[in-house]
């Protein structure tokens, strides 16, 4: 099975998107299709071996609509599109004024031709030219949609201003005082303009998206036998050694071989301060090399990069659709045929009963203006582009609309505690160091000692006397105990660092060492000729904010749960640091998906929060996944968002970002639901000019879009 992403052009309303999914649906081999009005992209599952491309592409044109143009050229695209709308719309309206001023303010314009007057010769010539060449877009949609017998918003705005034209030419030629040449010119117009803003509006809503896709390194500067040489970013392979030099994008995903440098990676993190790094350390393409020289070994080409594997889930979320949205789906398919219906009927209602033909058109087309569908096919995709595209910027990739929906309910939190709320590696948290040596000089035998070791514990003691400016002499004679700790000899001194097996007398530390492990540290005592020296207390130490987030999430009414697979003593120790409550301890991968069922058994919903390696299980079982990891790690993932980076807080926004973003979904439903409710009976009553209800039309659409637009302005700690 294989998946695609389709840009689709020629879109104006959830219809259009509902008709195209419906097509694609029926191509033999597809398995599902999913359109998405917002950002004019079809997601489509399909088999290779029955459907391709030309069938997929066949069955978009075939409902009257055009596959665009991918890569920089969909850039220009959009931006000639939105200029064609600019001209077409304001084009429209500078010939409506004059026809609108006529008909409103009873101008005169001396003379007439063919027994008519000079200025209906005005109002007739403009609004022919409006509405049947600016608005020829609105005819050909309903011409091509009638072919297929299916309606949808340009049916609406076709019939509705042709009929106000024909009309007014009857009216006139058959010696009526009634024209409505102005009705048909300015709604025409109105609706163009709504369009235009539309199309602006829905740019910026993709902006943060576009920039994210945009950060790539164009070119790379290759080593080949000590030579520099610039290459194409897609020329660079695994393998390829790069020179980055300071103010320079690191091209593309690889370790360091050579050199120290500061990297701004905030474009993937959402974090400000830079990370130092050194040789061995990952480095990511399209991050910002600050102060050093690096030279770096690419591990990953172009497409698998992390900003590459970044973007893809931006687009797959995009162009999927929330469980919200089929209501819209349903709704909109027969909303367009109920409104022609309704049209009819009014026009009936009124002739019969007034036996004016004029309010009956007006009446008529008041309702086929006024009841577009478009603010209801905007109202759920913008909102989830702007707050996908706002999480992406600040290091929360949101996987599927799904996860919108489900932040809103949850009222349970479970950490994973290893990586998630602790560092995920062994630190030195105390250290107690005594002895006419002095401590500097008993950290730096201890560190000499433990030099030889890849244990992660020894690893951390020669990392904190790395931290503290301590120098390690060299060791001899070193041996690894199993289970125990190390001996070598440093300076023609005896040196042992273990636990009490290795190192039975505690010494003056018995007291420290009984506190620190009852709050759940690793003590290794130092011993030096036989003597005790000092202790180094080490613990995989809470991440910075750890504390905060849990605070915060408590304030507001949640409860946190702390799941590990580490000892009992050893997670209460954490957790009482953290102030969570609620601990479950010893747990394997299979055993936190049965705790968190447990949980839902309980009527809990939940949201857990791991690695989403050894998490997996867990974080598809829960109500809601939020898997912390690299950016390497993003493709492997389980769950419903993936914060790349950053400390606990970002859990703490990546729920506010979606409840918010639910909360201006709702918002969006409500007032176009609730726009449709009232102005189609309004119209039908006669008491909405046609001109009106087109204003209203195109400004429901504005502000459905401009309201998604706020989410960008909310503030949400961190």
């Amino acid at each position: 099975m294989e998946k695609i992403n389709i840009p689709i052009s020629g879109m104006h309303c959830a219809s259009c998107a509902l008709r195209i999914e419906s097509s694609l649906k029926k191509v033999p081999g597809v398995i599902s299709a999913s359109v998405n009005y917002a950002t004019e992209a079809a997601a489509v599952e399909y088999d290779p071996k029955t459907a391709g491309d030309a069938q997929l592409h066949q069955a978009i044109e075939a409902e009257g609509y055009s596959v665009a143009t991918v890569g920089a050229a969909a850039h220009e695209q959009k931006a000639a599109a939105e200029s064609g709308a600019y001209r077409t719309a304001f084009g429209a309206i500078a010939l409506s004024i004059p026809v609108l001023a006529i008909a409103m303010f009873g101008l005169k314009v001396p003379g007439s031709i063919g027994g008519y007057a000079a200025s209906l010769w005005i109002e007739f010539i403009l609004s022919a030219i409006v509405i049947f060449w600016f608005g020829r877009q609105f005819h050909l949609g309903m011409l091509r949609r009638a072919r297929r017998l299916v309606a949808d918003m340009d049916t609406l705005v076709s019939i509705g201003t042709l009929t106000a034209f024909i009309y007014s030419v009857w009216s006139v030629a058959a010696g009526g005082a009634s024209a409505y040449f102005e009705v048909g010119a300015t709604v025409t117009a109105l609706i163009l303009l709504g369009r235009f803003l539309e199309e602006k509006s829905r740019g910026q809503t993709s902006s943060a998206v576009a920039k994210l896709l945009g950060l790539a390194a164009k070119e790379a500067r290759r080593l080949v036998d000590g030579q520099e040489e610039m290459v194409a970013i897609d020329a660079v392979k695994p393998g390829d050694v790069l020179l980055v030099k300071p103010g320079e994008k690191i091209p593309l995903d690889g370790r360091v071989r050579n050199g120290a440098s500061s990297v701004d990676e905030s474009m993937l993190t959402g974090e400000s301060a830079p990370v130092d790094k050194k040789v061995g350390d990952r480095v990511y393409g399209a991050t910002m090399n600050a102060n050093g020289v690096l030279t770096v070994v690419v591990e990953r080409a172009a497409d698998e990069s992390a900003l590459a594997q970044i973007a893809r889930l931006v687009q797959q979320t995009l162009a999927q659709k929330a469980p919200i949205e089929h209501l819209v789906d349903r709704v909109s398919g027969i909303f367009v045929p109920a409104i022609i219906a309704i049209a009819v009927a009014v026009f009936l209602a009124w002739f019969l009963a007034t036996k004016n033909l004029a309010a009956a058109v007006n009446a008529a087309v008041a309702v086929l203006v006024v009841a577009c569908p478009c603010a209801l096919g905007l109202a759920t995709p913008t909102a989830v582009l702007v707050g996908t595209g706002e999480g992406a910027k600040n290091g929360v990739l949101i996987k599927n609309g799904a996860a919108f929906e489900k932040a809103r309910r949850i009222d349970t939190v479970v950490f994973d505690k290893t990586g998630t709320l602790t560092l995920g590696k062994p630190v030195v948290t105390d250290a107690a160091i005594g002895g006419a040596a002095g401590g500097n000089e008993v950290l730096a035998l201890a560190a000499a000692a433990e030099a030889g070791s890849e244990h992660p514990l020894s690893r951390a003691i020669v990392e904190y006397a790395l931290t503290n400016g301590i120098k390690a002499p060299p060791a001899s004679a070193f041996v690894a105990v199993a289970g125990q700790g190390v001996r070598a000899e440093v300076n023609g001194l005896s040196v042992a660092i273990g636990n009490d097996k290795l190192v039975p007398d505690a010494g003056e530390y018995q007291a420290a060492i009984g506190a620190l492990e009852t709050s759940g540290k690793t003590v290794v005592r130092v011993n030096v000729d036989g003597k005790t020296l000092g202790i180094i207390a080490i613990a995989d130490a809470p991440k910075p904010g750890a504390a905060d987030a849990v605070s915060e999430l408590k304030r507001q009414g949640m409860t946190v749960v702390m799941i590990t697979g580490d000892n009992e003593r050893t997670a209460r120790a954490v957790a009482k640091t953290l102030g969570i409550d609620e601990v479950v301890a010893g747990c394997l991968p299979s055993g936190k998906a049965a705790a968190v069922k447990t949980m839902q058994e309980k009527g809990r919903l939940v949201v857990f929060v791991g690695d989403g390696i050894n998490d997996a299980p867990a974080l598809v079982q829960a109500d809601l996944g939020m898997a912390i990891g690299t950016g390497s790690d993003i493709a492997i993932e389980a769950g419903d968002m993936v914060l790349v980076a950053g400390g606990p807080g970002k859990i703490v926004y990546a729920l506010a970002l979606a409840r918010q973003t639910f909360g201006t979904i709702r918002q969006n439903l409500f007032w176009a639901f609730f726009y449709n409710v009232i102005a189609v009976p309004v119209a039908a009553l006669g008491l909405l000019n046609p001109m009106i209800a087109g204003a209203a039309m195109a400004f429901s659409s504005v502000s459905v879009v401009t309201n998604a637009l706020r989410i960008k302005r909310l503030t949400i700690k961190q």
